[in-house]
């Protein structure tokens, strides 16, 4: 009896379970991506679920009935359809946001209480891969961070990333050091944006993707470098209207207008416009000096059909600034370090109008085409010019205690032209059991320009001041004089330089917690040659290997990665006025590591340990004068956490370590010395409260710190700039439209030198007023 009873009610529970429905289906953006973390309902029931990362949704044992489905997130447009469901049945049913991914995200990332974190990226591996997911190390600084620290420039935006060190190259531009190496601004929404005569404005950038390590496999020689790869990704158009116009002053006659507005272009909101704008004026943090800046960058982005998408995006960018001082210093001189100079701290020996003028223009195009289910078409074209009217260089050498050598290059009219071409092709895929994700690409690349500058005198100075007397700025008017008497301005020869590539990248799930990465690229670089330069042609090799292991599923992971970097190198002009042709320079990495997103991904740290080894290294003395014949060794590991601890308190923070040396050398003085312009510690941390209660919660309190150890001149090791710790601190109101922000800077007031010795702010301000619309 008891036999059959249990029989029975097995079977009415079988007939049961056949009697009930499924709905399933899957939430895409208007753009035709996935989309993850929707809400959806069954209203009238207790039943729902969220959106995975395919964007896929499955509510099972629902009872024959019709029902209103509904989707939201917060921050979205809710939508609601009526389903009716029989016994039995699996009802398929599919939605399409108003919204695109960009926006999407933004949403996604508003409603995340770990307000910092934003690792989602498609540009580190092209691949939609997550934090986790991928055996690679990076760091990404999201406008969010940017905005509370009322920040205006990329110095302050990259003193964020782990283990930079800030670099003010003397030709205009600004860099970094990471891992040891210096490392350029010069990737745009993964495609080249190289301008290493003019400076970057990031009132067009949503966030900033540090990649590190050798990236040649998926960036080539003309974007990363050893260190890796520095990614601004811009503002995209999105479906609704929004606008934002802010007013920023502060320290040194800063007065900065920023614009970014928004908006459909059609009824059906297919046709999008965003309009960012800045215009900058400030006064150097020197006794001589300005920075002068406007920028327009609009994008348009047109939904053709559920296939097809195309984004138009441009920027013009004008410049107008003194440029940083590259201080050297002489035996004769016997300084050790900066600190020691007998000259005040802010004073500059050259004059305000011997300044540079320069101009580049960006034009980007994309299309992307669903040619199915699971693969995708991405075709990319960039064209970016450089234009340098004029740009005065300035060199100051200590030649005594108490003399200093004053010399400036002119250059210019330069025009650099960058022309890329990319095609991608990403998808998914199964052989057997295991399953693949793959991108395939190939990138065309031409470069060509032109340039003119000074000659140099056989001194190499213009003139010479005792610093413990009165002096004046050196002015323009002395230094076009000196020019001319040396012969004025003459033209060097630039070589035409095509790049052809072809990549391939697959991640292979092994099973639901091992995946392997397996990427190669093959690069030709052709180089036309100039009558000082024979033409030639050079084909390298860049493989990537990396795995990744979950321990716990999706949220702790070990990683392990092989990389390899290229670089093709340019012809150097030594300080003695002539060429240097080295050959190119190769670099593997090795590093293993883990990664954890713990706490509802409230708690997210990676943590790693690297070893990059380079022949054929070059290496500069301390005349300037650059040699290859150095075998190279850089080593450390690198700590980031970003958490939040609890509701309203954020963390931003890491630390890296760093010894980067020359192995071997043929002037074996320098064997066993560090390289110059690696810091050997550098950290940095961002503490934020957003308070929570009635009384205060729109007000927001931040402090951060930043430290960079000292760092060599040269590989000499006997001239090094100190090392150097800046506090800083912010207070903000954010109501829902107008935000007030005041940040102070440097709080104790400490003296700073960059690796070309520019002395860097002392104690500064900068208030900024939002209005949102």
């Amino acid at each position: 009896m008891k036999l059959y009873l249990t029989y029975l009610l097995m079977l009415c529970s079988i007939v049961s379970f056949a009697q009930n429905a499924t709905i399933k289906g899957k939430i895409s953006t208007s753009d035709g991506k996935a989309a993850e973390f929707v809400n959806v309902q069954l209203n009238g029931t207790n039943k729902g679920t969220i959106s995975n990362e395919n964007g896929e949704y499955k509510i099972e044992r629902i009872k024959a009935g019709t029902y209103k489905l509904k989707v939201s997130l917060v921050g979205l447009e809710t939508k609601e359809q009526q389903v009716e469901v029989k016994a039995g049945q699996t009802l398929v049913v599919n939605f399409t946001l108003a919204e695109n991914a960009n926006q999407l995200q933004e949403v996604v990332v508003q409603s995340n209480s770990n307000k910092f974190s934003q690792k989602e990226t498609d540009f580190v591996a092209r691949l939609p891969l997550k934090n986790l997911e991928n055996p690679q190390v990076y760091t990404v600084i999201p406008k969010e961070l940017l905005q509370e620290q009322v920040v205006t420039n990329i110095n302050g935006a990259l003193a964020n990333a782990v283990g930079a060190a800030p670099i003010n190259y003397p030709a205009g531009g600004f860099g970094i050091t990471s891992r040891g190496f210096s490392t350029g601004i010069n990737a745009r929404n993964g495609m080249e944006t190289t301008a290493s005569r003019s400076s970057v404005e990031i009132g067009n950038v949503e966030r900033i993707e540090v990649i590190k390590g050798p990236s040649g496999t998926l960036f080539g020689a003309s974007i990363s470098s050893f260190g890796g790869v520095v990614n601004l990704v811009t503002k995209k158009p999105f479906e609704t209207f929004k606008g934002d116009v802010s007013y920023t002053l502060g320290s040194f006659g800063l007065n900065r207008v920023t614009a970014d507005i928004n908006t459909p272009v059609n009824e059906d909101k297919t046709a999008l416009l965003r309009v960012n704008t800045v215009v900058n004026r400030q006064y150097s943090h020197l006794s001589q000096g300005h920075n002068n800046t406007f920028l327009i960058a609009p994008s348009f982005s047109y939904q053709i059909n559920n296939r097809l998408r195309i984004l138009a995006d441009i920027e013009f960018l004008s410049i107008n600034q003194t440029r940083s001082i590259y201080t050297r210093v002489n035996n004769p001189a016997g300084y050790t370090s900066p600190e020691q100079f007998p000259i005040d701290y802010k004073k500059n020996l050259f004059n305000d109008d011997a300044n540079a003028e320069t101009f580049s223009s960006k034009y980007f195009l994309e299309a992307n085409y669903k040619l199915s289910s699971n693969w995708t078409s991405s075709t990319l074209f960039s064209y970016v010019t450089e234009n340098v009217k004029h740009s005065y260089q300035n060199y100051l050498t200590w030649l005594s205690p108490t003399l200093v050598a004053r010399n400036v290059l002119i250059y210019g009219p330069i025009a650099n032209n960058y022309t890329n071409f990319q095609q991608n092709f990403t998808g998914t895929f199964k052989t057997g059991s295991i399953s693949h994700k793959m991108l395939a690409g190939v990138n065309y690349r031409y470069f060509n320009g032109t340039f003119d500058y000074s000659l140099v005198s056989n001194n190499g100075f213009i003139d010479t001041v005792n610093v413990t007397k009165t002096s004046s700025p050196l002015t323009k008017a002395k230094i076009d004089q000196a020019i001319l008497n040396r012969g004025g301005m003459v033209p060097f020869d630039v070589a035409d330089q095509i790049t052809s590539s072809v990549y391939v990248s697959d991640v292979v799930n092994l099973t639901d917690r091992l995946s392997a990465m397996l990427s190669l690229r093959i690069d030709n670089f052709n180089y036309k040659g100039i009558p000082s330069t024979p033409k030639y042609n050079q084909t390298a090799l860049a493989p990537k290997l990396g795995f990744v292991y979950q321990v716990l599923k999706d949220k702790v992971v070990v990683f392990g990665n092989y990389m390899s970097g290229f670089q093709n190198q340019a012809p150097i002009n030594q300080p003695t006025g002539e060429q240097f042709v080295p050959k190119p320079i190769y670099a593997v990495q090795s590093e293993g590591g883990i990664k954890t997103e713990l706490l509802d991904k409230k708690l997210n740290l990676t943590l790693s340990y690297y070893h990059i080894a380079i022949d054929d290294a070059i290496r500069r003395d301390e005349k300037g004068i650059s040699f290859q014949d150095a075998e190279q060794e850089s080593k450390g590991l690198e700590f980031e956490i970003v958490a939040n601890p609890f509701k309203g308190f954020n963390i931003f923070a890491g630390y890296a370590y760093n010894d980067n040396r020359i192995i071997k050398a043929t002037d074996k003085t320098t064997e066993g010395k560090k390289v110059a312009s690696a810091p050997e510690n550098v950290a940095n941390f961002w503490l934020s409260y957003k308070f929570t209660d009635k009384a205060l919660k729109n007000l927001g309190l931040g402090f951060g710190g930043y430290y960079v150890d000292k760092m060599f001149f040269s590989t000499a090791n006997t001239f090094y700039y100190p090392a150097y710790t800046l506090l800083n601190a912010t207070v903000f109101y954010d109501l829902s439209k107008v935000r007030f922000g005041l940040k102070m800077n440097n709080l104790t007031d400490q003296k700073n030198w960059d690796a070309y010795g520019y002395a860097q702010p002392l104690r500064n301000y900068a208030v900024s007023m939002s209005f949102k619309f």
